[in-house]
């Protein structure tokens, strides 16, 4: 294991503590949540020493980014997320690098990411973003446009809808968040039965909060600092 990250595993060990508590705090089981470890300005490095730790799924923000990493770590198992804000003109770089994009906010995306995905002769499974609160600088689909937007993404052969992403804004009590997480579940509790399928994807809470999202229902969390520590400037 690399020396620059010898810590990974043990905050990783931490990260599943908490895990664990938040779980059994609301009647769930630890391994019904997945650890999404987000790796962006971090290097392959980082990356490669976490996989051996045990974790899979690794969360990155930019596609020129991952373009410059992905070599370094092609050899690896592991499922790719693209988390962050996606154009469409990057649609068909994202498709051919990712395993999955969590960050789907509109239906000329879908339709870029379905026809670049289909030149691949494969099926990427998706999640879709959706806006909760009032900060001007996040993305995501409103509420409203929501399910016009998942009927519209089922139709798309070639695209997998999984479930929902959010990202709510930070704040030091985490408490406080505890509404958005509730309302991103109720909003894929509600989507199921007009897409007539299930949604088992909950994408929300990250480092400082997941615990609450654990609580509210999170399948999947993003964390990043509590496992590779505060942010680097550069990959």
């Amino acid at each position: 294991m690399s020396s620059g990250f010898s810590s990974v595993a043990s905050n990783l060990a931490r990260v599943r503590e908490r895990i664990a508590r938040a779980s059994e705090h609301a009647g769930r089981r630890a391994d019904e949540v997945t650890i999404v470890a987000v790796s962006k300005t971090f290097p392959a490095e980082a990356i490669r020493t976490a996989y051996e730790a045990g974790l899979r799924n690794f969360g990155e923000n930019r596609v020129q980014e991952w373009e410059a990493k992905h070599p370094r770590v092609a050899d690896l198992g592991a499922t790719w997320h693209l988390i962050g804000h996606l154009q469409s003109n990057k649609a068909r770089r994202a498709a051919r690098l990712f395993s999955r994009v969590d960050s789907v906010d509109s239906l000329e995306l879908a339709r870029k990411l379905d026809a670049s995905t289909a030149e691949q002769a494969k099926r990427l499974s998706v999640l879709i973003e959706v806006h909760l609160g009032d900060e001007a600088t996040k993305t995501g689909v409103t509420e409203t446009d929501l399910r016009p937007l998942a009927e519209a993404v089922v139709r798309l052969p070639r695209l997998n809808l999984l479930g929902l992403m959010a990202i709510p804004p930070f704040l030091d009590d985490a408490e406080r968040l505890r509404p958005q997480f509730r309302k991103l579940r109720e909003l894929r509790d509600a989507l199921c039965k007009p897409l007539g399928r299930p949604l088992p994807v909950l994408s929300m809470g990250m480092s400082h909060d997941f615990e609450v999202a654990i609580e509210e229902g999170a399948t999947e969390i993003r964390v990043g600092t509590a496992l590779f520590g505060d942010r680097q400037a550069k990959v």
